[in-house]
């Protein structure tokens, strides 16, 4: 039965041979064809393959006229009896040339090369992928947006985007993907596994494109430029957030206020000011912070490195936005601008601090008592009024002060230094508010005005003194007798006169 069945294969594929070249003198000489499904192949190979794929075993099976070999009917069973072993990794395939392509993955071979550059593949398929990159050929379209694309996979995973679907689940955890490659990458996170090794280093990677991005660290490779400007990267992700600078964009938005970002990491950052979450601490003392980069550079401050030095004096630094903002007080330079009004400051903080005068946000509340603040650093020092804390010691004296400009004052008690010069005349003073006002006497200028009459003053303290003849408050007592007054400098001279009194004649 058997040689009858080979003579009738035979004579059928020699038949349909001889017709199929009168009507095409280009088709291969068909020599072997299926007797359940008809396919004609041209190979006994080819044959084998194909069958496999079809699912007529049963039919085979109850063919009157043919008893096929059990290898034969294996194959067109399809039922995933993979016979070649590869001899390195023991992976199993059900066909030879699929062994074959297998190895290549073992040796590195790529025999397939582009003649339109120096590209080379380890698959034909994946040369032919790659021809369509260099033709610009895209016939497979989206029927719901204008997408088109090369390769049908490609257009298959887009309508994903459409449709939401995720038909790529782990067996591990919930998590879904559209794309199968997707899932196989994310099961890496759980296995650990990182089967992308560097050839020049002991680094290994879960994905691919990871190990393709590090190998540029060694080569020094910049594919990726900038249309705008010349500026070049390793990782088209850095490419990308770099185009923002030129576009403005910033499509990374905070939910909680209006704030935007071009960054995801920076908005990440930023929503720590929310939430006050403190993820960096010192291991030295218990400080801990929001943003990594000023951990950093309070960890200097225990170790007393200053690597930041200014070119205009001597002085240094810990942190290097200390040093920018620094380098600002010898160029006079003041970046950043008010909205509202004509006002410019050296720094970003003072800034923010003086759009609160406009807008009267008070955002950091006591939480002793109901007091709000517009600065942080007011609470701070407001704090201490409930403590009574006094960090800033005087190493002459034995005064204490809650903040260290106090400090820094008092000491000139001390030396007498007068630092603040006025530009008009050779006076000198202590201190800046002092000189503040000084140049009040020399401009004219009145900027405390009473709301009861058309009184001016140039400090505010004699318009405090001012408002108690309108409401005849004295808060000043003698503690001798009932006297009261309106102002302290009355009440000294009241208590001169009681001296006076006791003081024997």
């Amino acid at each position: 039965m058997e040689i009858i069945h080979s003579l009738s294969c035979v004579k059928m594929s020699v038949k349909a041979a001889t017709i199929n070249r009168e009507v095409r003198n280009d088709v291969p000489k068909i020599t072997f064809q299926c007797k359940v499904c008809c396919a004609l192949f041209s190979n006994n190979d080819d044959f084998k393959c194909r069958c496999a794929r079809t699912q007529h075993a049963e039919k085979l099976l109850q063919h009157p006229t043919v008893t096929p070999k059990r290898k034969h009917l294996t194959t067109h069973r399809g039922d995933g009896n993979k016979v070649f072993t590869c001899s390195v990794c023991s992976a199993v395939f059900g066909g030879k040339y699929k062994l074959v392509g297998h190895l290549r993955t073992h040796t590195g071979e790529k025999p397939f090369h582009c003649d339109v550059c120096k590209a080379t593949f380890a698959h034909k398929a994946n040369l032919t992928s790659h021809l369509k990159t260099h033709t610009g050929e895209k016939h497979f379209h989206c029927n719901k947006c204008e997408a088109t694309f090369a390769h049908k996979d490609s257009l298959t995973g887009h309508l994903r985007t459409h449709t939401g679907e995720k038909p790529f689940h782990c067996d591990i955890c919930e998590a879904t993907f559209a794309h199968k490659s997707n899932l196989k990458s994310h099961r890496r996170k759980h296995t650990g596994e990182k089967p992308f090794h560097c050839l020049m280093c002991e680094a290994s990677f879960a994905k691919k494109e990871k190990l393709t991005n590090h190998l540029r660290t060694h080569t020094g490779e910049k594919p990726f430029h900038c249309t705008v400007c010349q500026a070049a990267f390793a990782d088209k992700s850095d490419l990308a957030k770099h185009l923002r600078i030129h576009t403005g964009e910033k499509p990374f938005c905070c939910n909680i206020c209006k704030a935007s970002f071009a960054q995801k990491s920076n908005l990440s950052k930023h929503l720590r000011a929310h939430t006050g979450e403190k993820p960096f601490q010192c291991n030295v003392c218990e400080a801990a912070f929001s943003w990594k980069q000023v951990l950093i550079g309070h960890l200097r401050t225990h170790a007393g490195e200053k690597p930041f030095h200014c070119n205009m004096c001597e002085a240094t630094f810990s942190q290097k936005g200390n040093l920018t903002s620094h380098i600002r007080t010898h160029t006079g330079e003041k970046p950043f601008h008010c909205n509202f009004c004509e006002a410019t400051f050296a720094h970003k903080s003072y800034l923010n601090s003086h759009l609160r005068t406009h807008t009267g946000e008070k955002p950091f509340l006591c939480n002793m008592c109901e007091a709000t603040f517009a600065q942080n650093a007011s609470l701070t020092y407001h704090l201490r009024t409930h403590t009574g804390y006094k960090p800033f010691h005087c190493s002459l004296c034995k005064a204490n002060f809650a903040r260290k400009l106090q400090l820094t004052s008092h000491l000139r008690t001390h030396t007498g230094e007068k630092p603040f010069l006025c530009g008009v005349c050779e006076a000198t003073f202590a201190h800046k508010s002092q000189l503040n006002i000084h140049l009040r006497t020399h401009t004219g200028e009145k900027p405390f005005h009473c709301n009861m009459c058309e009184a001016t003053f140039i400090q505010k303290g004699n318009l405090t003194r001012h408002l108690r003849t309108h409401t005849g408050e004295k808060p000043f007592h003698c503690n001798m007798c009932t006297a009261a007054y309106a102002d302290k400098s009355s009440l000294t001279d009241h208590l001169k006169s009681h001296c006076r009194e006791t003081v024997p004649v």
